[in-house]
């Protein structure tokens, strides 16, 4: 405002200066001519030549008031022209999803961005109510109105509103106040699509709850280690009085108590981290490691399982153990989760070249051709909610590139799923085998 009145009062301090020496020259130039060309004329010439001189300099200051009054106008507007196209410009590229409304939510600005995110077009919403509210949320909006029109802004609330379609959408809004220049005051309401967020704020919730998790079953592990090597001990020493027709039970009792065991044994290892560290690694052994590790879940789901890594015996590959056995653990999971009750798993290895390649082959439901290109991609995932994080085939990616393999999925609809993995061969060099990552 400062500003704007120091340059109306330059304006008018301008034009009366110019109007002066306007005047001024008028008068001068008169004068001269007067003098030089009507000194000895009679009173009644003279007193035409002084109106004369009046009405010439009342029109030249006229029409010199008129033109900068007028030149002065249109570059005002052009410069209200050019403010309001880089404005308009301005609403139209930000990110946000802006909205102004007037006081009953009759929508008078509309961008881009909110084209975008809620697909009504400018021209379905100019004029009519703002669409996008769900009737859930109409009362929290009243109530936000309310504060909006006491002058207070509303900034950052997570809420949901929904698109064309009718979808809920997480967004985060603000409301603030807008006062028109008739003395009317709007709601410009920004909006930013949080889904993502929202969803990445859950899947660290699960993976917190997962750890937790982990972390107990350690724990609980570590505490039965204890009374299962007692039990063994006792075992043995029953086995020794007890009569030969109790033989085979106490050898099926000892067994299943060694299958815990080795059970316990196996999660402790996985609850460990050890420090990244690659050597040598023998695969076949790894991934039957992972199997036993999984037994369980096998067993529960009966599903059957063969498994055929003779082709892998004495093959080596340079890896890290323990992101070995995650990779493979990943890889099987899924496909437990993937099959039906008594459904079949493959799991095999093949000697290449250059390469050991393990195949994981399901009978389970397959995946969809628009799933493909985002199997890998990190928090996506086509199991139920509660079933899985989006992570474990990211992460398995993660873990082959750095060990300087590849992975890949061949599946279809129906018609189950095969895991592809080629590692490297480790070939024996001079070179020290233990390598740090």
């Amino acid at each position: 405002m400062p500003h704007r009145s120091q340059q109306r009062r330059w304006f008018w301090v301008t034009l009366a200066l110019s109007s002066i020496s306007i005047v001024a020259v008028v008068f001068a130039i008169w004068e001269l001519v007067e003098s030089h060309f009507f000194r000895d004329v009679d009173y009644l010439t003279l007193h035409y030549l002084y109106v004369s001189r009046g009405v010439v300099s009342s029109l030249l200051l006229a029409f010199w008031a008129a033109w900068f009054v007028l030149r002065e106008r249109q570059a005002a507007e052009k410069q209200l022209r050019r403010s309001h196209a880089r404005y308009r410009k301005l609403l139209q590229v930000d990110p946000s999803a802006m909205a102004l409304c007037d006081p009953s939510l009759r929508v008078l600005e509309w961008n881009a961005a909110a084209e975008r995110l809620f697909g009504f077009s400018a021209e379905e919403v100019l004029g009519a109510s703002l669409p996008t509210v769900p009737d859930e949320k109409k009362e929290e909006l009243q109530g936000f109105l309310e504060r909006v029109s006491a002058g207070a802004a509303i900034l950052d609330v997570e809420t949901l509103r929904r698109n064309r379609d009718g979808v809920k959408i997480e967004v985060l809004l603000s409301l603030l106040p807008f006062h028109e220049d008739s003395g009317e005051t709007c709601v410009l309401e920004v909006t930013n699509d949080i889904r993502e967020r929202v969803r990445f704020r859950e899947t660290l919730l699960q993976i917190e709850k997962l750890t937790t998790m982990g972390q107990m079953a350690a724990g609980t592990a570590h505490h039965l280690n204890t009374p299962l090597a007692a039990m063994l001990l006792r075992m043995a020493m029953v086995r020794g009085r007890a009569p030969r027709d109790l033989a085979p039970d106490l050898e099926q009792l000892e067994g299943n108590i060694r299958f815990c065991q080795q059970f316990v044994r196996r999660l402790l290892d996985f609850s460990r981290r050890a420090p990244a560290h690659k050597q040598p690694e023998p695969l076949g052994s790894t991934v039957e490691s992972v199997l036993s590790f999984l037994a369980p879940q096998v067993l529960a789901k009966r599903a059957r399982l063969h498994v055929d890594v003779s082709a892998a015996n004495g093959a080596k590959v340079l890896a890290d153990r323990n992101q070995l056995e995650a990779l493979f653990l990943i890889l099987v999971s899924n496909s437990l989760d993937a099959v039906p009750d008594s459904g079949h798993i493959d799991v095999r290895c093949r000697l290449l070249p250059e390469c050991v390649q393990v195949e994981v082959t399901d009978d389970g439901c397959g995946i969809a051709p628009e799933h493909r290109t985002r199997i890998f991609e990190p928090f996506f995932t086509t199991k139920p909610a509660g079933k899985g994080t989006g992570l474990g085939l990211a992460i398995a990616r993660n873990i082959v590139n750095e060990h300087g393999g590849s992975v890949r999925l061949e599946s279809g609809p129906g018609q189950g799923t095969t895991a592809i993995v080629e590692l490297p061969l480790w070939v024996e060099s001079g070179v020290p085998q233990g390598v740090h990552a």
